[in-house]
């Protein structure tokens, strides 16, 4: 008769430890998904259906013509090429800004809510990581028409209102009767935000120039961190 008996078993601290490690790590790999994930995931549930239903204080007419241009430039869009959207002159590609030469070709935005302040906007400038464009062509600030004024958008985590490659990525942020101001040749210009939409990236009607007032749009990819969609900004001319 044995007088001993051997029975196998597992250590169990060293497999304890090597479960909560993959716990934890397969949590912190989540976590990073779900911080990135959030700002696209919620714009398109809470900030994107909201923006669609402003209704425009354009007149019937300027819509109109509005909707004609967007359908044809819907039709033409045929490049699947990845572009530098850093790069202001691929935006718009069947529409390229006008290289103009202006005795002040550059000025400052500030948007208070956003905690933008002094920020350097330059007239039919090329690269968004060095400042905010404004599109050659397009209205001046003061003027009768409509400035259209592009910035650069990552993911709101990373917003830092001194970087021109984050600047723009809290404009979904504002909302009808905010302000933004402009200050061009020593004037300072205030203007109201009248309108926001999310619009395709083919769609060239902000550079419609109505001329019934001044105008500036305000124009970034949405949501932020991607090139899917442009949030336009639409602000008028505030009367003193």
């Amino acid at each position: 008769m044995p007088l001993y008996r051997y029975v196998k078993s597992y250590p169990k601290r060293p497999m304890a430890r090597s479960v909560y490690i993959s716990f934890l790590l397969m949590g912190l790999g989540f976590g990073i998904l779900v911080w990135v994930l959030w700002p696209i995931a919620s714009f398109h549930l809470l900030v994107s259906p909201v923006l669609s239903t402003v209704v425009s204080p354009l007149s019937t007419q300027t819509d109109t013509t509005r909707h004609i241009i967007s359908d044809v430039v819907y039709a033409e869009g045929t490049s699947d090429t990845p572009l530098d959207y850093t790069n202001a002159n691929v935006w718009f590609p069947k529409k390229p800004q006008k290289k103009v030469v202006q005795a002040v070709n550059a000025y400052t935005l500030k948007i208070n809510k956003l905690g933008i302040q002094s920020a350097m906007v330059i007239i039919a400038g090329d690269d968004l990581n060095t400042s905010v464009i404004h599109y050659g062509g397009t209205a001046l600030p003061g003027q009768i028409g409509n400035g259209v004024l592009f910035g650069h958008s990552i993911l709101p985590q990373f917003f830092d209102p001194k970087n021109y490659k984050s600047i723009f990525s809290t404009l979904p942020k504002l909302e009808v009767g905010d302000t933004i101001s402009i200050t061009y040749d020593g004037i300072e210009y205030t203007y109201i935000v009248q309108e926001m939409n999310v619009t395709s990236p083919n769609d060239l009607t902000m550079l419609d120039q109505p001329q019934d007032d001044s105008y500036i749009t305000l124009v970034t990819c949405v949501p932020p961190g991607t090139y899917w969609q442009r949030l336009h900004v639409l602000a008028k001319l505030s009367k003193i």
